[in-house]
């Protein structure tokens, strides 16, 4: 006889509590500069925890191979603690670690980047160079600044800020150090001005660009401004002097509202090289130009173009790097994916009056050997790709056998891989250094140089 199925209810799994806080002394830090240490043989890691010290945390996450947690209280100080200037740093994922001296800071990301380069390329520098610094505040002039409505149980409040640690939530800002002083000085009236906005609900972040001499706001929202709003917008841009776009969709939709005639763009200069570059709001650029200004210098002596020699810029963007490498060598070309940031290159050129240089679009992730412009060959390449680095570029540069590689990086692991590569297509990784680009972050930004043996 059939018996009838049983259906069992499954049982919910149940939380385990965490355990109340603990005391550690942290060793190291990891690569995403938070203290790792050691509770009973587990591995700990442990937000605004520096090596050397003794702390008191509290758990946020317990896992199988390694616990996460924050420090409450630090019994005993490193020699290298210092103290923030922004009240929200421990919850604030947009500098996390200022809690670290600055020199310490570029120092651990001189660890991490030879740790990564030795652990996953399998590769060691002859020579590290000296690391590019600067001020360490005030630095940021590119920024994205979220604005949410978070509901409460009596309504819904403004969250205006940025993205918390390890999480997608905002943190609600009233300050910022890093950010450029053109934009910060005006968070607390831009803070107003939102919760003031009827659409504030269809807000979803503020953009912010410094230029040289222009700084410009690109508000993004969901649905189409009121009258009212658009008339408090405009005087917040006509009293600030803060160029005001508006952005309703893909970056097609961009539309600026105020001035509504003169310069239609930013700028910034690269006095060595007697340069001048245009960009607009949305255009990738470095956001700390101090730093880019050492960089590109840096990057232009150690590739050392000849007078005779033909160069290929990859990823080159609006010309950072390309235009200042044209004013040394015979012919310059730069290729890069995005056609909006290609046709900026080609009008920097212009306004520069430089004509030894050619831009072109391209997918860099596909073979170049065949392209139009790489038949010739090229005597020296530089490179400075995304977070996701340049494999499928790296590996069709054999052909060129140029004398020597700059790359500039953005991602330490990616950087390893990459040279790993390089290293079996017979070039030897000369020199390296970092550079201080996000005073505060774990980003590690560095330059390795290639030669072909």
């Amino acid at each position: 006889m059939n018996k009838k199925p049983r259906f069992i209810t499954a049982r919910k799994p149940v939380k385990k509590s965490l355990p109340s806080s603990a005391e550690a002394t942290v060793e190291n830090l990891s690569h995403e500069m938070r203290g790792i240490a050691r509770v009973n043989g587990k591995a700990v890691f442990i937000d605004n925890a520096l090596p050397g010290e003794q702390v008191k945390f509290r758990y946020t996450s317990r896992r199988g191979r390694f616990d996460e947690g924050i420090a409450q209280q630090v019994v005993s100080a490193s020699i290298d603690r210092c103290t923030p200037r922004c009240p929200h740093v421990e919850v604030c994922g947009g500098c996390s670690i200022q809690q670290l001296h600055p020199t310490a800071q570029i120092a651990e990301k001189q660890k991490i980047l030879l740790d990564q380069l030795s652990r996953f390329g399998g590769v060691k520098p002859q020579d590290v160079l000296p690391p590019l610094t600067a001020t360490p505040y005030g630095y940021r002039r590119k920024a994205r600044i979220g604005i949410r409505q978070a509901k409460k149980s009596k309504g819904s409040e403004l969250v205006f800020g940025f993205r918390k640690k390890h999480s997608n939530d905002l943190v609600d800002t009233d300050q910022c150090p890093v950010l450029h002083p053109k934009i910060a000085e005006h968070i607390p009236q831009l803070k107003k001005l939102v919760a003031d906005s009827d659409g504030r609900a269809s807000f979803s972040h503020l953009e912010v660009a410094v230029g040289d001499r222009v700084t410009a706001l690109v508000l993004r929202h969901l649905s189409p401004l009121c009258t009212e709003d658009r008339v408090r917008w405009l005087a917040f841009a006509k009293n600030t002097g803060i160029y005001l776009y508006i952005q309703a969709g893909d970056a097609a939709t961009i539309e600026r509202i105020w001035p509504e005639q003169g310069v239609a763009y930013l700028s910034y200069q690269l006095p060595e090289f007697d340069l001048t570059l245009r960009f607009q709001p949305l255009d990738f650029v470095q956001v700390n130009f101090s730093i880019n200004q050492q960089m590109v210098s840096r990057a232009v002596q150690l590739l050392d173009p000849q007078p005779s020699e033909r160069i290929l810029d990859l990823f080159c963007g609006l010309g950072n790097f390309t235009l200042p490498l044209a004013r040394r060598a015979a012919e310059v070309v730069g290729v890069e994916g995005a056609s909006a940031l290609t046709q900026r290159g080609i009008d920097n050129a212009a306004l520069n009056q430089i004509s030894n240089v050619h831009f072109y679009s391209a997918d860099l992730n596909e073979n170049i050997a065949g392209a139009s412009w790489a038949l010739e060959g090229f005597d020296k390449i530089l490179l400075d790709p995304p977070r996701s680095g340049a494999l499928a570029v790296v590996r069709g540069l054999a052909r060129f056998s140029a004398s020597r590689i700059v790359y500039i990086s953005c991602n330490p692991a990616t950087l390893a891989r990459d040279a790993g590569e390089l290293s079996r297509l017979g070039y030897r990784l000369s020199q390296a250094c970092v550079m201080d680009m996000f005073p505060h972050t774990d980003h590690v930004e560095s330059m390795a140089i290639f030669e072909k043996i």
